[in-house]
């Protein structure tokens, strides 16, 4: 496979797991992501941004979460996230410091 096709698959797949996130499983929340997977939509958004970055294009966090959420991230906390337990909250803590890093 030439690298021109396989970076147009590696997009649209890209684009179908953030169309199963943003449309059809709404109601995963990302507390439940992070814990289980070590990322969640943030870190989609986040590695999007980085990406951006990379390629000489100035984009900041909420702009990345613009772009990856389809809505600011205060109207997708209104629209979808739900309250986490203390128990989830503690497991976030330990799961972003594994997988992303302390937190600043």
């Amino acid at each position: 496979m030439d690298q021109k096709t396989e970076t147009e698959l590696q997009a649209a797949a890209f684009r179908r797991l953030q169309q199963h996130l943003m449309e059809d499983r709404t109601d995963v929340q990302n507390i439940d992501m992070m814990n289980l997977a070590g990322f969640c939509r943030n870190c989609l958004s986040r590695w999007y941004q980085e990406a951006a970055n990379e390629q000489g294009i100035e984009m900041d966090k909420d702009e990345a979460r613009q772009i990856f959420y389809g809505m600011t991230m205060s109207e997708w906390k209104a629209k979808y996230q739900t309250e986490a337990s203390p128990e989830k909250q503690a497991a976030f803590e330990v799961s972003f410091e594994e997988n992303v890093g302390k937190k600043s």
